[in-house]
């Protein structure tokens, strides 16, 4: 069932109340290096716990980038949740944050990388006595990330915040398409070969940076997944939530998954953009947000993701 929710319709029995909460740093060996992450458990937990999983590019555990700035946008998702009884897991991936020496060479790099990395911090989660329940949350391109690991993990529910719908070549040939023909021409010929699981040795200079040869195995691995394929793998309820401001992820991303999906409920936020932030569509305006690490998260998405935990059998 679609259902659209506007900011101005806060209920009040959903106002944050202050508890103490408990942040635990965990380790999680790996080689090269260590994954590190923020566990936050509040005073009187449900035996919950909500793993996050962050974006794509340089974000960190708490929704920040060397990129865009600094938003905390999943730290304060944690601490929402931290509010209403649940504890949460938000990580810093693979080459981000405290676990920027766990990359390795670039070359060496798999989707697959991020996402067995997932199902570890899970069976970390799951091993703990204090928890009884896992739900999995991922954010833009750690939704896809948090849907192939739940297939592999005993977890109770899934939660896609503003993850895309289609596969990665679908969404950067789209990003693409005002380029000149001939520069289309040759991605759809280098994206066939990298489908078939083929590296493509001669590359134009306008499209090196995007299929340099060290990323190219990385490319590879992630064409496996489709995320609408994926979702629909899923026999757990899923919850798939996009914000109608979201400029990097539009609404029809959710709608994909929701379709796909047989268990899911669709909530799409009015005025939410793609770092949960109230926020217009004028870009400017938009990505202003991005660096404002004062900015509240919209209330509603910790409401909206707060019901569906507590109709979860």
């Amino acid at each position: 069932m679609k259902q659209t929710v506007f900011i101005f319709f806060l209920l009040s029995s959903y106002l944050l109340f202050s508890q103490t909460n408990k942040e635990e740093e965990l380790t999680l060996k790996s080689k090269p290096a260590d994954l590190f992450g923020t566990l936050l458990i509040p005073e009187n937990h449900k035996s919950t716990v909500v793993l996050i999983i962050p974006g794509s590019g340089p974000t960190n555990r708490d929704g920040n980038s060397t990129i865009t700035g600094e938003n905390n946008s999943l730290k304060y998702f944690a601490e929402g949740l931290a509010n209403q009884g649940f504890s949460s897991l938000r990580i810093d991936k693979r080459g981000v944050g405290k676990s920027l020496t766990a990359m390795g060479k670039e070359a060496d790099l798999r989707f697959d990388t991020y996402i067995n990395d997932v199902i570890d911090w899970g069976f970390l989660i799951l091993n703990d006595v204090r928890f009884k329940r896992l739900i999995i949350a991922g954010h833009s391109e750690g939704s896809l990330v948090g849907m192939v690991a739940c297939q592999e993990l005993d977890v109770v529910g899934y939660i896609s915040m503003a993850g895309v719908g289609f596969p990665i070549d679908s969404i950067i040939t789209k990003q693409m398409e005002t380029q000149p023909d001939s520069i289309k021409t040759e991605m759809a010929a280098i994206f066939q070969e990298l489908k078939q699981g083929k590296e493509v040795e001669e590359v134009s200079i306008e499209l090196l940076s995007l299929f340099r040869p060290s990323i190219q195995p990385y490319f590879i691995s992630w064409l496996k997944y489709n995320p609408a394929v994926e979702i629909a793998k899923l026999t757990i309820p899923v919850l798939i939530v996009n914000g109608t401001t979201d400029l990097q992820v539009k609404i029809e991303n959710a709608e994909k998954l929701h379709k796909a999906s047989s268990k899911s409920k669709l909530v799409i936020i009015e005025g939410m953009n793609h770092i949960f932030k109230e926020a217009p569509e004028n870009r400017e305006k938009n990505m202003e947000t991005y660096a404002n690490p004062t900015l509240e998260n919209v209330a509603l998405l910790n409401s909206v993701v707060v019901d569906f935990i507590e109709l979860i059998p």
